[in-house]
């Protein structure tokens, strides 16, 4: 399994109220961070308004304290100096919570923010901090990763601090659209994640090990990328060279599947390799806009379908033939689906063309399985 065993010694201790918008923006912003966050609600334990203000002078919230340093309120927050802000993350990481930090309720514990408010926010945390990364380490057509640097990058750090709190995520609670987004970018981020730890697979054997045992423990259950690709996303299908589906009937994790395949994200899922769709992030509201868009991307480009009208005949990327089943099944029903997915351009023209006269050739392009790197 693949995370980071950090510790953090301290805590940050956020005073709020549901719906604050400045309560929602600090809390995303220390979830970025990295840093164990005790999400108070007073609303709910009004006995401790009385005692804040005491301590600070305020009501207002947030208040944000860490450990039993009071930083103030949101705009104190995003204003702070960084080498401030710098200092106050590392005394969370290294002293312990002192006798003398704010109160909170006996039965609230030490939480982060993101398992307070959800699998929603701790995916949107994990998603501000992978787009850092992928802002920082990025090539800028999405398709090769800088993976040494990234390894030696203090957000790369935060990310796997941050990971753990997936095992205490409700899966159970997420609609469809927060479904897609949530798993798409713990796939792209877990594959990441898995190479910088264990090493780029260079051949069969490796790649069916790494995606079979590279794995996240989410919600109280493990996930390898082969079950979140074909065991949720593709609504517990068989996967390439699969004898058996990835959930049993019994499997607690069957209860997470999509009903049915959604096939788009095929679009939007990277393995690590060259022949990969560019990686993205994707948030669940218009998740199936932005599906389509990586879709009629993926189409465009001439290393993944290729018209050659001479020849009658359509190359696509080895994905159309491994996944033949969810475009359909059929030469036919495939060439349909790209058709119906490919944007309004000269490609799209050419292939109206031959599918209007028919009898159209299907073949596949050769897959580069070399890393993503920049190296």
């Amino acid at each position: 399994m693949v995370e980071d065993g950090t510790v953090m010694r301290g805590r940050v201790t956020v005073y709020s109220v549901p719906g604050c918008a400045h309560c929602t923006q600090a809390k995303a912003t220390l979830s970025a961070l990295g840093v164990p966050v005790c999400d108070v609600d007073v609303n709910k334990h009004r006995e401790l308004r009385a005692r804040l203000k005491e301590l600070t002078g305020l009501s207002a919230v947030p208040q944000i304290f860490f450990n039993n340093l009071f930083v103030g309120n949101n705009e104190d927050l995003q204003n702070l100096d960084p080498e401030r802000l710098e200092r106050l993350v590392l005394s969370v990481r290294e002293d312990p919570v002192p006798l003398d930090a704010p109160p909170v309720p006996e039965d609230h514990g030490l939480h982060s923010d993101a398992e307070v408010d959800g699998a929603c926010a701790l995916s949107e945390a994990l998603r501000n901090l992978i787009l850092k990364l992928y802002s920082d380490h990025l090539s800028e057509d999405g398709k090769r990763v800088d993976y040494k640097a990234m390894s030696r990058s203090p957000f790369f750090e935060r990310y796997c601090d941050l990971a753990v709190h997936l095992q205490r995520v409700d899966l159970l609670s997420l609609s469809r659209e927060e479904k897609l987004a949530f798993f798409i970018n713990i796939y792209n981020a877990l594959v990441i994640h898995g190479n910088l730890r264990l090493g780029f697979p260079k051949n069969i054997w490796q790649r069916y090990r790494f995606f079979n045992y590279v794995s996240y423990f989410i919600g109280g259950e493990v996930y390898t990328l082969q079950d979140i690709e074909n065991g949720v996303l593709r609504g517990n299908r068989k996967g390439v060279a699969q004898l058996l589906k990835p959930f049993s009937r019994n499997d607690p994790r069957l209860q997470v599947a999509l009903p049915d395949v959604e096939p788009l994200i095929h679009f939007a899922l990277n393995c690590g390799a060259k022949g990969c769709p560019p990686i993205k992030t994707y948030t669940p509201q218009d998740i199936d806009s932005q599906l389509r868009a990586a879709a009629e991307a993926f189409l465009e480009n001439d290393d993944s379908c290729v018209i050659d009208s001479a020849r009658r005949e359509v190359k696509l990327s080895q994905i159309f033939k491994w996944y033949k089943a969810d475009f359909g099944g059929t030469d036919e029903k495939l060439l349909n689906w790209v058709f119906d997915h490919m944007g309004a351009s000269q490609k799209k023209r050419s292939l109206q063309a031959l599918l209007s006269e028919g009898k159209v050739k299907v073949s596949y392009l050769p897959y580069d399985w070399s890393i993503n790197s920049t190296d």
